[in-house]
């Protein structure tokens, strides 16, 4: 797939990467605006995933879910609702808060990289095994090193 240049084309590429996976899916992404997983095509795609049974699961990195849950994020609820599937940590080191890059990956051998998250330019493949392995190295690490983002838990009442 040719460089991702606008938004339009970010949002594309993340529904193409989206449609495909299977039952796994990372995202890092620091900071969630509301353009970001936002659009019923995508929380369609987002929902399928965390719903696709055995074995299903969606990992997200955030570095600020209390704004998330403040601008009341469409994705907020999908993770309250399943809370089992969908995973949402935060970094607590200041090497992983620095990090300022944003991408996302399959199970497929799909990802979309943005080496600068608040800019929609950067990359995307939906088949490169290759290309995912520094991104997966990456966000495992961070992974293990993050704590769970207890503000977005549901409320047991």
């Amino acid at each position: 797939m040719p460089p991702i240049a606008s938004r339009d084309e970010l949002t594309a590429a993340r529904l193409a990467v989206l449609q495909q996976a299977r039952y796994r899916l990372s995202i890092y992404q620091p900071m969630l605006t509301a353009d970001i997983f936002s659009d019923t095509a995508e929380m369609t795609q987002l929902r399928r995933i965390a719903t696709a049974g055995r074995g299903a699961e969606i990992r997200i990195l955030l570095h600020d879910p209390q704004s998330v849950l403040r601008d009341g994020h469409r994705l907020v609820a999908l993770a309250q609702r399943l809370s089992s599937t969908v995973l949402v940590r935060v970094p607590t080191a200041e090497q992983d808060l620095g990090y300022g890059s944003a991408y996302m990956f399959d199970d497929v051998g799909g990802y979309v990289f943005q080496p600068e998250a608040s800019r929609p330019q950067g990359r995307t493949a939906l088949l490169d095994r290759g290309g995912q392995v520094p991104l997966i190295q990456h966000f495992n690490e961070v992974w293990e090193r993050s704590e769970r983002a207890s503000a977005l838990l549901p409320l047991g009442i």
